[in-house]
């Protein structure tokens, strides 16, 4: 799913600390790292300073959206570089992560 805007409605998540943690548990370190830089290479390649990286935890899809959309429907400001945006849908939860 990767594409600006690709229908994410964040407007019921709410902001988490705890999506890291289960996707290092479920997928390991190293993998879950792995997918974090996948989603920073996506930010790169088709991202611009409007868009931010969102790596979807149950499978690990990535999707650009707009900051804007993202602070309209959640109040979550994402400034900064190198962050990414867990969400898990299901769950409708967020966790913003920011890679050093």
């Amino acid at each position: 799913m990767a594409g600006s805007d690709p229908g994410l409605n964040f407007s019921g998540c709410q902001p988490v600390n705890h999506l890291w943690p289960q996707l290092v548990e479920r997928l390991g370190t190293d993998k879950a790292q792995r997918a974090v830089c996948q989603a920073l290479d996506l930010q790169g390649m088709h991202g611009d300073d409007s868009t931010l990286p969102v790596l979807l935890v149950a499978t690990c899809g990535l999707a650009l959206v707009s900051t804007d959309l993202l602070r309209h429907q959640s109040g979550l400001a994402c400034h900064g570089s190198r962050m990414v945006l867990l969400l898990s849908v299901r769950d409708e939860e967020v966790q913003l992560l920011q890679q050093a």
